[in-house]
C-alpha cells in the first residue's frame, strides 16, 4: 500500500474513533431511568439498604417468582423490587443485573448498595445477586433464610463472589 493510502487510512481511522468517542461522550449526558446511566447518590444508596433491611423476616423465597403482591419472590426479583422502590429499574435475573452499571470484580473496591454477584450452582456462572452493604456483608434472599444479612468473607459464600456492579 503506498504512504499515501496509508496515511489516508490512518486518518479516516481516527477520524471514525474520535466520532464514536464524542458520541459516546454525548450519551451520558442524556438522562435515562435505566440502571445503565444511573448514578446512585449516597442519600440514594442509604434508601436502597434501608429498604432491603426492613424486608427481613417479611419475603419468602421462590425460584423463578417475583410476586410483589404477596412478597414472594427469587433473588434477582428481591433486588429489582427494592431498587424499583428507590426508582431504579434493573432487569430480572442475576445474570442480566450482572450487565447494569459498571464492573467491580474485587471485593476490596465493593460500595455499599453495589449489587454483588455469586455463584451457587455451576462454579464460575453467576446465578445469584445480593446487595452489598460493607464490611463484607450483603443483604439478599435465598431459599435457607430469606431475606438476611449474610457474610462474604466466611462460610457458604467465602468462595462464591464472581462480581459487583456499581449503578
Amino acid at each position: 500500500m503506498s504512504r499515501i493510502k496509508k496515511n489516508r487510512l490512518s486518518q479516516s481511522l481516527v477520524g471514525i474513533a474520535l466520532s464514536l468517542s464524542l458520541i459516546g461522550s454525548a450519551s451520558l449526558l442524556v438522562s435515562t431511568p435505566s440502571a445503565h446511566a444511573a448514578t446512585v447518590t449516597t442519600s440514594k444508596v442509604d434508601q436502597i439498604v434501608n429498604t432491603a433491611l426492613s424486608y427481613q423476616g417479611k419475603v419468602k423465597y421462590r425460584f423463578g417468582t417475583r410476586d410483589s403482591q404477596h412478597l414472594i419472590f427469587d433473588c434477582s426479583a428481591f433486588t429489582q423490587f427494592v431498587f424499583a422502590k428507590s426508582g431504579i429499574t434493573i432487569p430480572w435475573g442475576s445474570k442480566a443485573q450482572a450487565s447494569v452499571g459498571t464492573p467491580v470484580k474485587d471485593k476490596a473496591h465493593l460500595q455499599k448498595g453495589d449489587l454483588v454477584m455469586f455463584s451457587v450452582g455451576r462454579p464460575g456462572h453467576i446465578d445469584h445477586v445480593g446487595i452489598y452493604l460493607g464490611n463484607g456483608t450483603f443483604v439478599g434472599n435465598s431459599p435457607s433464610r430469606g431475606v438476611a444479612i449474610y457474610d462474604m468473607n466466611s462460610g457458604y459464600w467465602k468462595n462464591r463472589f464472581i462480581t459487583g456492579r456499581h449503578l
